[in-house]
């Protein structure tokens, strides 16, 4: 933990108040990286592209997630339940830069499998990696490989409701949307925190997905924060730089994560 988390965290606060290429000898330059950033169209670019991408990718992970849990917990012979469960967790177990290979060429506008799907319709070939769709891309693979983590969170806070309550609930008539709204929901409330908080933090520091689809592209269309901090230290030796960015990366998921326990006040419920 010291050697390979404390010391770089270390490292890197100290060397964001530094110019250094790694070949000549580290220079103090106090706020001037950061006074940089606030100057760089990319920087702002990449920060804009993430806080959307955040938003989009996270409901629609916490959904999916959700009403695959619910569709679970009907039922349903127990080898088509652990079927499922096992088909909807696997792709969080493979990696991230394999899957989006994989899905890279699945998209692909010439060879790739979903345009010759679109071809058998009628639908003319799209190019899906090098126009604006592309941002939806990269959303809809994230969302596909990481929706089965939080999707076995929910269908552990189902599983752990009692009956007795649902059936009460059917008694006193509430019975669908009201039944989900007023007794499914504050009663997984607390997992729903969780797995957002989970969610946010790991979609703020996307990195794979942008990079091996789209490379940041069309343009700076999908370039993310994580993108640039390792395109500023790896590919322009600014590490100094790369340091600043990602320490304000670090203070926006610290402000993110507070504001969210901030607020779960009011809608979480623990029993």
């Amino acid at each position: 933990m010291a050697l390979f988390t404390f010391l770089p965290i270390i490292g890197s606060l100290v060397l964001a108040f530094f110019r250094w290429d790694i070949i000549s000898a580290p220079q103090f330059v106090g706020l001037a990286n950061f006074a940089s950033l606030a100057q760089d169209p990319t920087v702002r670019v990449s920060f804009l592209n993430t806080i959307v991408f955040v938003a989009v990718a996270v409901l629609l992970q916490l959904g999916i997630a959700l009403s695959l849990a619910s569709m679970l917990q009907a039922r349903m012979p127990s080898w088509l339940r652990v079927f499922l469960r096992s088909t909807f967790f696997f792709p969080l177990v493979l990696s991230a830069a394999s899957v989006s290979i994989f899905m890279r060429y699945m998209f692909n506008e010439q060879f790739g499998v979903v345009n010759w799907l679109l071809s058998l319709i009628g639908i003319p070939a799209v190019p899906w990696l090098t126009s604006p769709v592309a941002a939806a891309v990269v959303v809809l693979v994230y969302v596909w490989q990481n929706f089965g983590f939080s999707f076995l969170l929910f269908l552990g806070a189902l599983s752990n409701i009692p009956k007795e309550l649902h059936e009460a609930a059917n008694l006193d008539g509430a019975t669908g949307w009201k039944q989900f709204s007023y007794v499914t929901l504050p009663l997984i409330s607390p997992t729903v925190l969780v797995a957002s908080v989970m969610a946010m933090i790991s979609a703020l520091q996307v990195f794979d997905q942008p990079y091996v689809l789209t490379n940041g592209g069309p343009g700076d269309s999908t370039r993310t924060a994580v993108m640039v901090i390792f395109e500023s230290a790896f590919q322009q030796l600014e590490f100094g730089e790369a340091s600043a960015i990602g320490l304000v990366l670090t203070v926006l998921i610290l402000a993110v994560t507070a504001l969210q326990f901030r607020l779960s006040r009011r809608f979480v419920f623990y029993q």
